[in-house]
């Protein structure tokens, strides 16, 4: 699930990188970190057997920079692919907010190809998430090799959702942005209808392509003693952007314009105890414009 730090503004999203053993998944991620700006990307971890075989995870973020004025990043990671290794397979992909899959595209591994994506079904629907409801695209690797099932093959055998899916040789690093880029927009599309509404900027910045220009700053204006709750969906809105209310409290309304600055205001405040009643911790902000 997407984090919120309300604190630093940043909100950060959980791409992992799922498939059969030695498809490609580590290879993406390598491609990605090399051709990526040094100041848009984190250092990338890699715990690995001695046959260079992914035995953990990769864990790479990256910065997409502002979106509706908070700092995006995305982190990568990638699950072993080793059949062995199911538990670990599931503690990475717990929390995901995307999935993509890499698919071997060689026809020895069509068999590898669909166990592993139904292995990746059963694990999300243990962890109660659905495949069919998580943005995921699917990339299939290795389409240099002599022997690469057609594509409408592989698309008819894996791809049972209809989902995006994108060539690639991640070796040359041919396809790999593409698949970055495709999944990405996804996830940023899925978090603007959840949390926020509308349309999100395109993740091009972090991923090669040129900067959008910089948004002129917005004017901020003083604004009557208000009282608000914030959700998650309205971290993502610009606080400027939060439109100006009437205070309705007649004894308060009152003395707005005559309040100096050093003056103490006492706002009571009744919380439902249901709220303390779940195992999360509950955030309460108050914000106070005095004009």
């Amino acid at each position: 699930m997407v984090l919120f730090n309300a604190a630093t503004k940043e909100l950060t999203a959980k791409i992992v990188y799922y498939g059969p053993g030695l498809c490609g998944k580590t290879t993406n991620l390598q491609h990605v970190y090399d051709t990526l700006p040094g100041d848009g990307r984190g250092k990338m971890l890699s715990l690995a057997t001695q046959t260079d075989r992914t035995l953990f995870f990769d864990f790479l973020p990256i910065d997409l920079g502002t979106i509706r004025g908070m700092k995006t990043r995305i982190q990568l990671y990638t699950v072993p692919g080793q059949v062995f290794y199911d538990a670990t397979r599931k503690l990475v992909l717990r929390g995901a907010d995307a999935v993509v899959f890499v698919a071997d595209s060689q026809a020895p591994a069509l068999e590898s190809n669909k166990e592993s994506f139904q292995n990746l079904i059963v694990n999300l629907k243990d962890q109660g998430a659905d495949l069919a409801k998580i943005p995921h695209v699917i990339q299939w690797n290795k389409r240099d090799t002599p022997n690469a099932l057609p594509i409408e093959t592989l698309e008819r055998e894996v791809n049972i959702f209809g989902v995006p899916t994108f060539p690639a040789c991640a070796m040359r690093g041919e396809g790999v942005r593409e698949t970055l880029t495709g999944v990405a927009k996804l996830v940023l599309k899925s978090l603007a209808e959840k949390y926020g509404g509308g349309v999100v900027e395109e993740p091009q910045a972090a991923l090669g392509a040129p900067p959008p220009p910089p948004r002129p700053p917005v004017q901020e204006s003083t604004r009557p003693l208000e009282v608000e709750e914030l959700s998650a969906g309205e971290l993502l809105e610009e606080i400027d952007e939060i439109p100006a209310e009437t205070v309705t409290v007649p004894h308060v309304a009152a003395q707005v314009h005559h309040m100096p600055h050093s003056s103490v205001v006492e706002v009571p405040v009744v919380l439902d105890k249901s709220l303390f009643n779940g195992e999360n911790p509950v955030e309460i902000k108050l914000k106070l414009y005095i004009r």
